[in-house]
Formats: C-alpha cells, structure tokens, sequence
C-alpha cells in the first residue's frame, strides 16, 4: 500500500501545536510561580499584615550635657491600595482638613512609578506625614469609616533652644535621589537634610524593625504571627554630644543681630568647635513639620541668605589676621629674623606704587610689626621672598609660599564633619602666569601680602589659624561632634596636624599677638578696642578686609596665651575696621567660655552692640 504523507504531515503539525501549548503553558507557569511574586504578595497581603516599626532617632546634647535637640511624638495615615473600597472621600477630606484635589492628587503621585518606585498595591503606602496628637486624634475617631487606612506611629525633631540652627540641620521627607543611594529608605522616611542631621546620618537614623501581624479572611487583625516569633525590634538611634557650648552660641548670635558675617571658635588642643555662628540665622523650629518645604522656600528666597552657612562656606579676603601666616612663612624661609626691621613711610612704596598704612613708629622688628599690623613690613617681606635668587624665580617662590600656607590650614578643605564647607582659595603661580602672561613679580601680587587680593578664606580656616598658633604649630581638624554613643570618633578628629612652620617660630608670633593686646610696643590694635580680660592673657589679631562698599571688621585671637582653651574669629561684614566689632565681640566670647558668665559690664556692652544694624548696603550702620 502506498504512504499517505498528506496525514504524516498532519500529525506533526498536531504534535508540533500541542508541543507549543505545553511549552506556553510550562513557561507562564514559570513566570508567575518564579518570576513574579505578584501572587505570592496577594496571598501573604490576605494573611500577613507587615508594620514598620521605626526608631526613635538619637538626641543631640552640647558639650555640658544640655539637651539640644530630642524627639516628639507624631503621625502618619498610611493605606494600603487593594484594601480601599467605597471611600467617602467628602468625609474623608474634612476629616485631615484637605480638599479633593489634593486628595486625587495624592493617591496619583503614590502610584506613579517613577515618583515611588516601591509602589505596590498589596503593601502600606504613605499618604499624610508628621500629624500632631490632636490631628491624629480626630482621624482615629473615624478611622473605621475608612477601611484601609492606617494610623503610624513616628516621631519628629524638636529643639529646646531657638539657637545654632545651621550646625544642628533638620531632617525632611527622602528624595529619590535618597532613596536610589541607599535601600535603608522608602517614601515616606525622613532623613538628615543639612547640618549635623546630615552629616551623621547613620548613627542618627537607628534600625527599623517589623511586626507580623495575622489577617483573617475578613482582613481583620488576629495578632501577632507566631506568637511574634518573627518580629523584630527597632534599634533606636545613636546620641549625639557635640563640642557645641550652647552658652557660647547664644551670645554669638545675640552679638550678631542684624548683622551679616559668622564667629567660629575652636578648642584649641582638641579640634571641637565651641560655637558656630553665622547672621543672619533663623529659627530651627521652622523647619519641623508638614510646614518645613514653606518655610524653607521662604528662608531661600530671602536676600540675606539665612540659609547660608557662612561659617564654612563664606569666602571672604582675611586681611590683617593673616599677616600671622606671612610672617610665619618668612621665618622658617629665612627671609627674616625677629629682629629684622623694614620702613613704613605711612605705607609700603616702591617706585610708583603705594600701600598705604596707619600712623605708628618706624622702622619696626616683627613683634612691634605685628603689635600695630604695620602693612609696610609685610609688604617688603613678601617682595623679598618672591625677589629671592635661591629660588630661581618669583614662580618657584609662589610654590613654596604656597605650600607653607596650604600646610597652615588655607587653600583646601579643612574636612570638617559638617557638609558644605568650602575651601577658599591661595593662588599659585599657574593663576598669575595666565593672568600676567608669565610676566610678574612680587610688586605685582604685593595684596596677597596683607590678606587681600586672590587671597580667601573661611571663618573656620581663620578660626583655625588663631588655634594653630595658640597650640605653636598643630591643629586638630575642626569638628563639631565631641562623642558617639557606643562609637568611636573617626580618628581624623583625633589626629594631630603639623604645619610645615618650626615650633620656635610661633613664640614669635604670640608674642606679637600679645603686644597687640597689652601695648608694650606701643600702638596696640587689640588694646584699644577692649581686648583685656582681667586675669587672662588674651593675645589677638585683628583685621580690617578691603571691599568695594565699606570694610569687612575682622579679630582672630585665642586665651590664655600658655595653655590655651579658646581660639576664636570674628568676621563681621562692612563692620569697618577690625577693632570696631571683630576685636570687642572676640574679647566678650572669650570672657563668657573662660569665666561662664559675663561681668555686668560686658552685659552691658554686649546689649549695646547686638543692638547695633549694619545692613548690606549704605542705608544703615
């Protein structure tokens, strides 16, 4: 009989179609049963009920033990999306005091995808943060009217002093850029957003816990699965004490009303930084609650920029206080002894050009240089340097100049623990090549000799400075936080620093500091403007930072003068000469750290300059 290959044909093609059915069937069951959890999350949703529990975050205290910043209690309504049915949304709006808008507009960014990635419709999604006990009270009441909302317990930063609100930061609601870097969060957590809040994050934060709950097939709560076998704990956050004396930083910004600039003081052997002033600040009780975004919005927009940290990010010209730093640099150069006298003619001139200086005698060594900031002797060792043979040119002079000062704490970042610090700039010879086409020499760049010109610098960096010179040659990198609980202190904030400057050198300079202070030499700046302390050897710097409207008013200083325990800088914007705010607002910080108080004298002073308005412009001083 002959093969009919019309029906061997037809039975592969049957075959072949149920061998694809099988093949479908195989592999949609695969991807529901393996590569979804689709189902699973519907069936556990049905059984399980997962509750975050979250941590209470870490208290923050000052460096007597004053508590700072601690936790209050607060709410947020949650719901999960497949439980909510048949929602009076009328009731439900006058409820939380919302409208309808805002309503759908919620429930629309929560399940946008690319907003909240973590979107699922079978867990809790965050709808309302930071409810007060009273809001929370009156959803609870009607909280059965709402099936699928939920009522989470949290907590939110509260502040017992209207102080230091730029180093103590806030928290805010995560970002996806948050949420992206660490997996830690989810929409709806709150995180350290500026200040110490941010920088410390992770002690702060704690560990979130869980608690398993069991449904029945109503939905309803039975308990705890597994006798709460499988819960587990939140670990709350780490406290905090900081170098901060809340004391100290309540006078600074009291000095500093209506004022624009920053006051930074250091102890000198450890690093911790005593106060952090920057004006104008604001209230740091504006940045809690559901209120925070408008409030910042309106402290961003307002001209002043009260946000700003000027302490860290405020470059300014240093001026005068950084003549320390020259002469520091000239010494271990050898470019001149202490006993190396230079002309002042009311001025530093050479041939054409003229820098021009206060009245006082001359010639003057260093000691009495310093003593009266005679611009001329630093002038003149500024063009010695740079004009020096053994170096081979004004280029290999700015190099070794340049890393002198980068090692005294100028040029780059300190690496304080508080984020946003910026690093000021020294030139190097590569600036003036471009600038003068290679052709310059000390007279060109004579500014930069007295702490004007490309020369900038941080608050901190010259706060730092007056705690390198107190400590003769070391610093310990600025920090605010003193102790972790149950932590170690990273050893950057334990570590000394050496400057490239011999220690010999620096007794020179106190003493300079000190004549200034006391006058022994004759015309003092610091003297003058009530830089005494009875009892207390203080030694001083003053500054006053050229600028195109009026003066910047300047101060670095540090007490007592052997075993220092207060290194301070003022820097008051268009204050006018150094003595006239930088030197009395030093002097009245250094008298409240050493002695805890002030004298009803220094009160005194103290109201009536905080009482003083020096705005921007000319309209008032």
């Amino acid at each position: 009989m002959a093969k009919d290959y019309t029906l061997e044909k037809r039975k592969l093609v049957i075959g072949g179609v149920a061998i694809v059915i099988v093949i479908i069937y195989i592999m949609r069951l695969f991807v529901l049963q393996i590569m979804t959890d689709t189902y699973k999350k519907n069936a556990d949703s049905n059984a399980f009920l997962n509750k975050i529990q979250y941590p209470s975050r870490g208290a923050i205290y000052d460096r007597n033990g004053k508590l700072l910043v601690f936790n209050q209690p607060a709410y947020d309504i949650t719901f999960v999306p497949r439980e909510v049915t048949e929602l009076d949304t009328l009731d439900f709006c006058r409820t939380l005091n919302i409208t309808k808008e805002q309503l759908l507009k919620r429930m629309k960014d929560v399940k946008n995808r690319w907003m909240n990635p973590g979107y699922s419709r079978y867990t809790h999604q965050v709808f309302m943060t930071q409810l007060s006990a009273e809001e929370c009270g009156v959803f609870q009441e009607k909280l059965f009217k709402f099936p699928g909302f939920y009522i989470q317990r949290r907590t939110i930063r509260q502040y017992t002093y209207n102080a230091a609100g730029h180093a103590l930061g806030d928290i805010g609601e995560v970002s996806m850029r948050d949420i992206e870097a660490d997996d830690y969060y989810i929409r709806g957590d709150y995180v350290g957003k500026q200040g110490i809040e941010k920088s410390y994050e992770k002690y702060l934060r704690g560990e979130k816990g869980v608690e398993v709950l069991l449904r029945d097939a109503h939905g309803r709560i039975q308990g705890h699965y597994m006798d709460g076998k499988l819960d587990r704990p939140s670990v709350p956050g780490k406290n905090l004490k900081l170098g901060l004396d809340i004391d100290l930083q309540m006078l600074g910004e009291r000095l500093m009303k209506n004022k624009i600039g920053a006051i930074v003081a250091i102890e000198p052997e450890t690093g911790e930084i005593l106060c952090l002033v920057s004006a104008p600040n604001f209230d740091p009780h504006l940045m809690i609650g559901r209120q925070r975004g408008k409030n910042h919005n309106m402290l961003q927009k307002d001209k002043q920029k009260p946000l700003l940290n000027r302490a860290i990010m405020g470059v300014y010209p240093p001026g005068s206080t950084f003549k320390t730093a020259q002469a520091l640099t000239f010494l271990q150069e050898g470019i001149i002894q202490p006993s190396t006298s230079f002309p002042c003619s009311h001025g530093f001139i050479y041939g054409g050009l003229r820098v021009g200086c206060h009245g006082h005698g001359s010639p003057l060594p260093l000691i009495p240089a310093i003593a009266t900031s005679c611009n001329a002797y630093f002038c003149w060792g500024l063009y010695r340097m740079f004009g020096d043979k053994k170096y081979g040119s004004p280029q290999n002079a700015l190099t070794v100049w340049k890393d002198h000062m980068v090692s005294q704490g100028f040029g780059y970042k300190l690496g304080t623990d508080l984020p946003g610090e910026k690093r000021g700039f020294i030139p190097n010879a590569g600036v003036y090549d471009k600038a003068y086409r290679g052709s310059w020499n000390g007279l060109t760049v004579i500014s930069i000799s007295i702490g004007q010109g490309e020369v900038l610098s941080t608050p901190l960096q010259m706060a730092n400075l007056a705690a390198t010179i107190a400590n003769r040659g070391y610093f310990v990198t600025p920090h605010i936080v003193k102790d972790i609980q149950d932590a170690e202190l990273d050893s950057t904030y334990r570590e000394r620093r050496y400057t490239s400057i011999d220690r010999s050198y620096y007794e020179e300079i106190v003493e300079g500091m000190r004549a200034a202070v006391t006058g022994v030499t004759g015309s003092a700046t610091c003297r003058i403007a009530g830089a005494i302390l009875p009892g207390v050897e203080v030694c001083g710097k003053t500054g006053t930072a050229q600028n195109r409207g009026h003066d910047h008013s300047a101060f670095i200083g540090f007490a007592p003068m052997d075993k220092p325990k207060i290194a301070i800088a003022v820097y008051v914007e268009n204050g006018g000469w150094g003595a006239t705010y930088g030197v009395p607002y030093g002097a009245l910080m250094m008298e409240q750290y050493l002695n805890g108080k002030l004298s009803p004298a220094s009160e005194e002073r103290a109201e009536e300059m905080s009482n003083r308005v020096i705005m921007y412009g000319d309209e008032e001083r």
